[in-house]
């Protein structure tokens, strides 16, 4: 009698477990830095939230406290043990500013990359499949959506209906997202219905519906996160634009962009007040870049090899 063979053990399970260490090993040195500062802002933004829901009982400073008028902090204080990285021009802390700035900076890139891969990548995949007429409607609305510029837009609906609450701005910003996310969709789409398992599904009968969801999507969703992950760091910079003019969250509450705006008044007496929201911005939409161009070739490689 033949011994059974444990399927946890199986060669194919034991080479997809070495390729996910494989693949976390062979990444470079600089994207290894760009993932743990994702997962620092991450943590960071997060904490944030907790500090606000249990009434500001962990240890971070209140992002509000103006310390001069109480006889704390000086305004424009440098790097000190109570403020690791100084004051701003009203004694707010720095680091806790900055910490709660990545907050909308996460909600506002987390909304598109949703928005873009589950309403653009499903409408995407299904025009790309289903082609005919309803590609022909939808690829024509998305060529509309696309040809006036998003930021323009985004500035007219701000301007015109005075939306300046995180929700909204998160909500406009992935509803203007869809388009592109529908066109990259519908060209991958394309690519992976001529392949040999989707032409075998379709032989034996399978239903389109079950051929859609099970074949194709699957294989189109790595290149949607590749796109999504370098889209997150330009709509980052698109939110501190409207930040630094005032037309995103409004102050007090701390963003990025508005930080170097305020900042932007003393930079003659000092430059840490813009430096460092410059820097944590910098350093998340570079490291969003380099994590998506290295995700980008694992998905070519992949795609080469079915």
């Amino acid at each position: 009698m033949s011994k059974s063979k444990n399927i946890t053990g199986s060669p194919d399970a034991k080479l997809k477990g070495n390729g996910r260490l494989s693949a976390v090993k062979e990444m470079p040195f600089f994207v290894k830095c760009a993932l743990f500062w994702l997962v620092f802002i991450v943590s960071a933004a997060i904490y944030t939230r907790l500090d606000r829901l249990f009434g500001q009982a962990l240890p971070l400073q209140d992002p509000f406290y103006q310390g001069f008028l109480f006889g704390g902090a000086s305004p424009t204080e440098g790097p000190s043990l109570d403020h690791v990285l100084g004051t701003d021009i009203l004694s707010r802390d720095n680091l806790s500013r900055l910490l709660h700035g990545a907050w909308v900076s996460l909600v506002v890139a987390i909304t598109v990359v949703s928005f873009g891969i589950v309403f653009g990548g499903l409408l995407g995949a299904f025009v790309g499949y289903a082609r005919g007429r309803w590609e022909t409607l939808v690829m024509g609305i998305m060529d509309v959506v696309l040809a006036f510029p998003p930021l323009v837009l985004l500035l007219a609906l701000v301007a015109i209906y005075k939306v300046r609450s995180l929700p909204i701005i998160a909500l406009v910003f992935g509803i203007l997202s869809i388009p592109t996310y529908v066109r990259i969709a519908r060209a991958s789409t394309l690519g992976v219905a001529s392949r040999e398992f989707v032409q075998a599904a379709e032989a034996i009968g399978t239903k389109r519906f079950w051929i859609l969801f099970r074949e194709i999507i699957p294989n189109i969703l790595p290149s949607l996160f590749a796109y999504a992950l370098i889209n997150a760091g330009f709509v980052i910079v698109v939110e501190g634009t409207l930040s630094y003019l005032g037309l995103s969250v409004q102050i007090p509450e701390p963003t990025w962009g508005n930080m170097i705006n305020e900042g932007r008044r003393d930079i003659r007496q000092t430059i840490l007040p813009i430096f460092w929201p410059g820097l944590f911005l910098t350093l998340t939409v570079v490291s969003l870049n380099m994590l998506g161009d290295w995700f980008q070739q694992r998905v070519a490689i992949r795609s080469s090899a079915l």
